[in-house]
């Protein structure tokens, strides 16, 4: 959104639409690149002298490649999509949250402005960072369910629902749902810092263009997610780490804070390690928000179309019923003159 979008007859529900619906499909689309960044994010090298394993999967992966490979292996195609539907699930709701209530704060804070102008960085990573936090709330427990699904082992797959009920009959019971809830609203910083960057890049490379081209979408979007991730990146580890299973080697002993975990990944693979997965989670980043943005560009301007048609048939309808109206009215009217000289007489 820029100044002139003030002027968009797009309401805050409608540009949460557009941005649920595109993460949606930008996420469909690069799904098996979440599973491949997550798996890589719960394991811990084994040492000498380590008894029990160290990642809740029997496979140890070396690289992207290596995990794409040995999940296909062991797991067929439909390994890459091992819970699918709660991500989609988590996504858009996410999404939506985090669009409605970002469109909402950012027009009220443009309201109050005697003169309309954009916001500047410290205030757009504000109006994200608020946006963020209200949503990780609402939607952080198909997180949860989602993490645990992408690392469970082979043989021990299960549903959404069925995970969940593990969730909640684990040792934090219902709580459990809300794991990493700390980490995740720390996280916030990702999406203020992408959306953040994404409005400042777009005004300084396409000052006052009100509707992008797709590929300028994707280019803003790319960029912004690239920076928001390889900041945030240790963060990110630290809350899978949280979310999954406990590694077997804790002896079913899950983590209790993001720093635990953070001190467990450098006490036994270096302070390098908070950056493992990097690769698949940029990528996976910029393909999605590249995607999410040009895809949300369109259906905003689609929304924008259908509510405009929406409006005229509406607008339609009721000048035909105030005519209508107005008509029975003058006919109702002329009979009372008819019958009035009659009374008269």
């Amino acid at each position: 959104m820029t100044g002139k979008d003030i002027q968009t007859p797009l309401p805050p529900w409608g540009n949460a639409l557009a941005g649920a619906t595109g993460a949606a499909l930008a996420n469909a689309i690069v799904y098996p690149l979440d599973i491949v960044k997550t798996r890589l994010q719960v394991q811990v090298k084994q040492k000498k002298g380590d008894l029990e394993p160290l990642t809740t999967n029997d496979e140890h992966y070396t690289s992207s490649l290596d995990a794409l490979r040995k999940i296909i292996d062991n797991e067929g195609i439909t390994g890459l999509y091992s819970g699918i539907h709660g991500s989609l699930l988590g996504v858009t709701s996410t999404n939506f949250a985090y669009f409605y209530w970002y469109s909402v704060v950012r027009s009220l804070y443009l309201s109050s402005q005697k003169i309309p102008s954009p916001p500047g960085t410290a205030m757009e990573l504000s109006i994200g960072a608020a946006a963020g936090a209200v949503a990780q709330v609402f939607t952080i427990p198909v997180s949860v369910i989602t993490t645990r699904q992408q690392t469970q082992p082979k043989g021990d797959k299960k549903g959404l629902l069925d995970t969940g009920k593990e969730v909640v009959h684990s040792e934090d019971g219902w709580t459990g749902l809300w794991r990493g809830l700390k980490a995740s609203l720390v996280l916030v910083v990702n999406p203020a810092i992408t959306y953040g960057a994404y409005q400042r890049l777009r005004e300084l490379l396409f000052p006052g263009k009100a509707n992008l081209r797709p590929w300028e979408s994707f280019f803003l979007g790319a960029m912004s997610k690239a920076l928001a991730t390889i900041v945030t990146q240790p963060l990110i580890v630290a809350k899978v780490g949280l979310q999954s299973r406990p590694p077997p080697a804790r002896q079913g002993k899950p983590f209790k804070s993001f720093l635990e975990v953070m001190s467990y990944i450098i006490e036994h693979e270096g302070p390098l390690a908070l950056f493992k997965g990097l690769a698949p989670q940029v990528t996976k980043g910029i393909l999605v928000q590249g995607l999410l943005m040009m895809t949300k560009e369109r259906m905003e301007i689609l929304f924008i179309v259908l509510f405009a048609y929406v409006r005229k048939v509406r607008d339609n309808k009721l000048r035909q019923a105030a005519d209508a109206a107005a008509s029975q009215a003058n006919t109702a009217a002329a009979r009372a003159k008819d019958v009035l000289p009659v009374i008269a007489k």
